[in-house]
């Protein structure tokens, strides 16, 4: 139908020019369709919402006396074809195909229905026009249908034979080659996004990280093989954020940093279940030992679990593996004269008619006169003591005062082997940068003399004694516990040994707290020379001290703090809890959990610089308008060596920040590194700010905005490696917007995501916290000063 119309119509844009993917875009091409297709002339001209009081996007004015309104994209289309003159049967016919487009084809979402929509685009073609006639009906559909027939893919638009060969006629007629030059000009280019995918990704495959944990671990001929422990907790008890941060968190971070330096790495840990504190905790729970060790193996290890640490093997203690290599080690020693046996004078309960073990007896330590000391050890002044040192000692059973009595045990000969663990110790302590409250406890220890300590216990619950008069005996918890390392390797694999006896080939980083030290630096490296074996020693030693809650101690009993399987109650993601607790790491001196550092941790720091980077990044990048989710090629004059320039300013700080991130972590300052880290990420946005990365950037400086984007990207994607191993889930977040895998860290930040990769969708890394939670939580989990 091409009738003329005798008016003219003046096309008013009301809010400036529409982007193309708009419903504003495609009634302004349905009307200069119908326009040109009925040879009416067309002014167009614009006006803004606060002259004009209206909120549309575009109106007609009829050249007519009354300069008539249409709003309405399809009544100009009606109005410029004359429908209304149609022949009934012909006006019905029509009207239903308007109706149709109206209600169903519009309503499409045209970037995710784009097949849907062209299906149904694809099953009216035949009742549109056959040739190069630009009809009432075909102005609406093609106005409708245009920004997605002409973005698609041939191969996509193949699949719609029908609706393909309407299209191919439709954009060569006269009236639409007349019209879409003007679309053009009035609107706002828009890219389709495309569907992150494998296919689309474009990055360099040498930074991939490829890490199963089905797959077991095993020592390589010639590679870096780290070995990795943290302490054993003790199963009795659910573990408070002291206690994961002083061992296990910290070892979950270097055991995830040296994966992704490419380093063959095993990391081990398991409770500790033998010994005194498991039998008093069954008898006030009233449970046989073996019922409250499986009670609380799995709170341990679902605390574990929610925190997100990456054991490969997370074991026990209480096995038969244990029994076996702890007896092997024994006999060994005792072969080679480095165990004696003594009879001792022990702290005896006439009421339980029992000895009481170390765990059993509690008095006034006679080194500091704390009131509450155990048996074995001041947890105020950290001393190693024997029960009966203890002033005014009782029964923890029943409180009553114990006697002395005489008790036959072993012990190892720590006097004899203090030389050739000196030695050991020299020597590693240099090689292996131990921490400096490592090696001091260690240097205390062993300048006050070794001496023989005794190994056997008068206890049921443990790793009997393989001699002959020790039936009713079993090994000392401090004797068998740093044996569970190797009893819970050999659980994972059954060639332990080419771990654990393998100094040439393997080096062993221990991570515990303070109270921890002697044991791990002197006792079980003092045993492991007693066997002649040769064996895989401590290479490195990173110990913590000790993080108090609110200027006070954790008490389960008093319900004060938070506890590994309470944290999770605050709605807080494990992620954000872990980059708390690892700021706070107490590695010189100890430090304090309080809740308004928490919350401002995560809203100051968190939210404000690496939430913020990665925001304003992926944002950005994913703008239909902009780039479309697509990485553009930064300009080589920019960033290249020696150039003076912010762009390759930036990169240069960068790798200097870099450089020191990986010597922090390869000395296991953890809390520097971390430090390092935020500091990256906060150049990043400081590279943002001086670059002015805006929509002006973006329009007048393209090669400028494009070259920001690239290195903006890519430094997100280091940032994602910089912080998998404190934040896992976060860098996994950053990883799935960025349509990439995690990666390694390299030695130099590269421009890995390459041009033409095609990136995710935006996510939020990290969210406010309320500041009025800080009271609301307070109360729920105690306040440290009160206990």
């Amino acid at each position: 139908m091409t009738n003329s119309v005798p008016l003219g119509i003046t096309l008013v844009q009301n809010l400036g020019a529409p982007a193309a993917n708009t419903a504003a875009a495609a009634g302004l091409l349905k009307v200069l369709i119908a326009a040109k297709a009925t040879d009416t002339a067309v002014e167009l001209t614009s006006t803004n919402k606060a002259a004009s009081g209206s909120k549309l996007p575009f109106w007609v004015v009829l050249g007519d006396s009354q300069q008539t309104k249409l709003y309405d994209a399809n009544a100009v289309v009606r109005f410029l074809y004359k429908t209304g003159s149609l022949a009934p049967a012909d006006h019905i016919a029509v009207e239903q195909l308007f109706e149709w487009e109206e209600k169903t084809l519009s309503l499409f979402d045209s970037e995710k229905d784009m097949n849907a929509m062209l299906a149904a685009a694809d099953s009216k073609a035949g009742q549109l026009s056959g040739g190069s006639t630009v009809g009432a009906v075909d102005a609406v559909v093609l106005g409708t249908m245009y920004f997605v027939l002409s973005n698609a893919k041939s191969s996509v638009l193949a699949t719609f034979p029908s609706l393909q060969q309407w299209f191919s006629r439709q954009v060569t007629s006269a009236a639409v080659t007349a019209a879409l030059p003007i679309y053009t000009a009035n609107i706002v280019k828009v890219l389709v996004r495309e569907e992150p995918s494998l296919n689309n990704r474009c990055f360099n495959k040498d930074v991939e990280f490829n890490y199963d944990p089905s797959k077991k671990v095993l020592p390589i001929e010639g590679a870096k093989n780290i070995l990795i422990t943290s302490a054993l907790p003790y199963v009795n008890n659910v573990p408070h954020l002291g206690n994961i941060i002083g061992s296990t968190l910290s070892a979950d971070v270097f055991a995830r940093y040296s994966r992704i330096r490419g380093n063959n790495t095993l990391f081990i840990c398991g409770t500790d279940e033998y010994g005194t504190a498991t039998e008093t905790k069954a008898l006030e729970e009233g449970v046989s030992c073996r019922e409250l060790c499986d009670k609380y193996y799995a709170v341990h290890k679902e605390a574990y679990d929610w925190f997100g640490l990456s054991f490969d093997q997370f074991g026990r203690t209480s096995t038969d593996k244990q029994t076996e290599i702890v007896q092997g080690i024994f006999n060994k020693m005792h072969a080679n004269g480095f165990i004696s046996e003594n009879t001792t004078s022990q702290l005896y309960c006439e009421k339980c008619s029992r000895f009481l073990a170390d765990r059993f007896v509690e008095g006034t330590c006679p080194r500091c006169s704390y009131e509450d000391a155990r048996g074995d050890q001041c947890d105020k002044c950290g001393n190693l003591l024997n029960a009966t040192e203890l002033i005014d000692p009782r029964c923890k059973l029943d409180g009553n005062s114990p006697i002395i009595r005489d008790s036959s045990h072993l012990f190892i000969d720590l006097d004899r082997l203090q030389p050739k663990c000196e030695e050991f110790i020299r020597r590693s302590s240099v090689e292996g940068k131990w921490s400096s409250n490592g090696l001091a406890i260690t240097n205390d220890w062993l300048g006050r003399g070794l001496r023989p300590r005794a190994i056997t216990r008068d206890l049921k619950w443990g790793v009997p004694v393989p001699l002959p008069g020790y039936e009713n005996k079993v090994f000392y918890v401090w004797f068998d516990a740093c044996i569970g390392y190797p009893s819970i390797t050999a659980a994972y694999t059954p060639e332990w040994e080419r771990w654990w006896k393998n100094p040439e080939q393997v080096k062993l980083y221990q991570f515990m707290g303070k109270d921890n030290v002697p044991f791990h630096t002197v006792v079980f490296p003092s045993s492991q020379i007693a066997t002649g074996e040769d064996w895989t020693f401590l290479h490195h030693v990173s110990s913590c001290e000790y993080l108090n809650y609110e200027s006070g101690k954790f008490s389960k009993s008093r319900n004060i703090g938070v506890f590994g399987n309470s944290a999770r109650k605050t709605g807080v993601p494990a992620d954000v809890w872990r980059y708390y607790l690892l700021s706070s790491r107490p590695e010189t001196s100890d430090t304090d959990f309080t809740w308004d550092n928490f919350v401002s941790c995560n809203n100051a720091v968190l939210l404000a610089n690496i939430g913020n980077l990665c925001s304003r990044v992926m944002k950005f990048l994913d703008k239909d308008t902009k780039y479309a989710g697509v990485i553009p090629a930064a300009d080589p004059a920019l960033i290249a060596p020696g150039a003076d320039t912010a762009d390759r300013h930036f990169i240069d700080d960068v790798n200097k920040l870099l450089a020191q991130y990986i010597e922090q972590m390869d000395g296991v300052h953890i809390k520097a590194a971390l430090t390092t880290a935020r500091d990256i990420s906060a150049r990043g946005n400081q590279y943002l700010q001086f670059s002015n990365m805006s929509n002006a950037l973006f329009s007048d400086h393209r090669a400028q905005c494009d070259t920001v984007m690239a290195l903006a990207t890519n430094l997100v994607y280091l940032l994602s490696a910089l912080f998998y191993p404190f934040m896992p889930a976060t860098a996994a977040s950053i990883c799935r917007q960025l349509n990439a895998p995690l990666r390694l860290l390299p030695e130099t930040f590269e421009i890995d995501l390459k041009p033409g990769h095609v990136t995710g969708r935006p996510e939020y890394l990290f969210t406010n916290i309320d500041e009025k939670k800080i009271a609301q939580w307070r109360a729920e989990f105690g306040s440290g000063t009160s206990a």
